[in-house]
């Protein structure tokens, strides 16, 4: 159990591979020596407004020398996500890593339409069980297998404007701690990865318009520390690290920003009326770095 995991000859499932972090992940798994099947809705048959494609994804994985497959799903449907897990066990005969990636939010506290909170939980919780379910067999059958989660500084301090995004990853993080104790004797590791540094992703920098990008880091740079994760050892799981604290306490993850970003997030669970001042105001700048 304490053999570290190879990734080479590996396949590789990760959703939300058409831009961002996610397209990160898929060439850094790919520069390993993996199989990626890259599993998004956006195509260039079908491409959605923000920029980027499952499809341009596999160019930049083959371009480089790797093996990668398009597998186009909406995740808010269960009968996608069972094709989406089928995919590369066609294709490749196996399955062995799934990266739970993909992740939509949408503006709105107590108010926000049923509707959206609904596409929220369905897309950043459901689909990450559905997709567990489905893989489950096929990991199993490979000896080993790995599970790995993105969270968001978001599932442990209330951010303005995302709370229903911000249960969904608590939720998520939770589902990590209980499946590693469920698959720990399957020698399958579950593990979380929570961005709590600025990433400079497609999505979040859509959301929230003109920034400052001098402390924010390239998309690669989590999809390093994400790679660290799933080879470590079967005994490594049930983690659900900060990306900050991953960063200072195992010397990875170098700052490739213009300046490294200065403050320490939280690391726990947030109680009380946080970031609140005696006049009901916010204290500090509560701005999400996504997840």
């Amino acid at each position: 159990m304490s053999d570290p995991y190879d990734l080479d000859g590996k396949v590789v499932l990760v959703t939300g591979a058409s831009r961002g972090v996610g397209t990160a992940i898929a060439v850094a798994a790919a520069a390993k020596g993996a199989k990626v099947a890259c599993a998004a809705r956006s195509t260039k048959a079908s491409p959605k407004p923000l920029p980027g494609t499952i499809d341009e994804t596999v160019e930049t994985v083959i371009d480089a020398g790797g093996e990668a497959m398009a597998v186009p799903t909406d995740l808010s449907r269960p009968e996608e996500i069972e094709a989406m897990v089928a995919a590369p066990v066609e294709a490749w005969g196996r399955l062995d890593v799934i990266v739970n990636n993909a992740a939509v939010t949408f503006v709105g506290e107590l108010d926000i339409p049923i509707k959206r909170y609904n596409l929220i939980m369905d897309i950043n919780l459901r689909a990450p069980v559905l997709t567990a379910q489905a893989a489950l067999p096929h990991l199993r059958a490979a000896g080993r297998g790995r599970i790995l989660s993105l969270s968001s500084q978001a599932a442990i301090r209330p951010v303005p404007g995302l709370m229903a995004y911000g249960m969904s990853k608590m939720a998520l993080e939770r589902m990590t701690t209980d499946l590693a104790r469920q698959l720990y004797r399957d020698r399958i590791a579950v593990n979380c990865f929570r961005i709590d540094l600025p990433v400079a992703s497609e999505g979040t920098l859509a959301n929230m318009g003109d920034v400052d990008l001098t402390n924010w880091e390239p998309t690669s740079v989590p999809a390093d520390g994400i790679m660290w994760m799933l080879e470590q050892p079967d005994s490594y799981s049930g983690q659900c690290e900060s990306m900050w604290d991953l960063r200072h306490r195992e010397n990875i993850m170098p700052s490739l920003a213009e300046e490294e970003h200065p403050a320490k997030p939280p690391l726990q669970f947030i109680n009380g009326l946080y970031d609140l001042d005696a006049d009901n105001r916010f204290t500090r700048d509560p701005e999400s770095s996504g997840g």
